[in-house]
């Protein structure tokens, strides 16, 4: 952090998503700690590099401006126009537009939550039927059997000789 301290370019700081800095870690989808974002405040990507010091340094150093309503001379064709009619919506149309898509987000971690409470019901079951059966087989007496089976060929071979 103290490196970049001052840069007009590269702001490198740390949120404490347990306290005040919670609204900002939930509205920038911050499920686990440490998590590592970048790029545009209002809409930060996942850092999925490496951790050490060198690595981190490394891709600062390669940080660039990138293409937002602040820098659309940054911006291709394509995405220049949609900015533009994005920033051509009324505030309700936008905001209308922004609680679809984060109920979206919502109705998908919900889903996922719902189903690995499923996933995991599931294997706590399975687990539970396979500790079940193994304890049934050891119980049936298999091992004395192998003992058995085990001591028959030997005593086969020694007769064979």
């Amino acid at each position: 952090m103290t490196e970049y301290e001052g840069n007009a370019k590269i702001l490198v700081g740390d949120v404490d998503c347990t306290a005040a800095g919670k609204p900002l870690c939930d509205s920038n989808g911050v499920g686990g700690f440490p998590t590592i974002k970048h790029g545009d405040p209002a809409n930060l990507e996942d850092y999925k590099g490496g951790r050490d010091f060198a690595a981190l340094s490394s891709f600062a150093k390669d940080l660039k401006p990138l293409c937002s309503p602040a820098n659309m001379d940054l911006c291709e064709p394509e995405q220049k126009a949609e900015i533009e009619k994005i920033q051509a919506m009324s505030e309700a149309d936008l905001d209308a537009a922004i609680a679809v898509q984060d109920q979206k987000a919502k109705d998908a971690e919900a889903l996922f939550d719902s189903e690995l409470e499923k996933l995991q019901a599931s294997y706590k079951q399975l687990q539970t039927d396979k500790e079940n059966t193994l304890a049934e087989v050891k119980k049936s007496g298999v091992g004395l059997m192998k003992s058995v089976k085990a001591s028959k060929k030997k005593t086969a071979a020694k007769e064979e000789l």
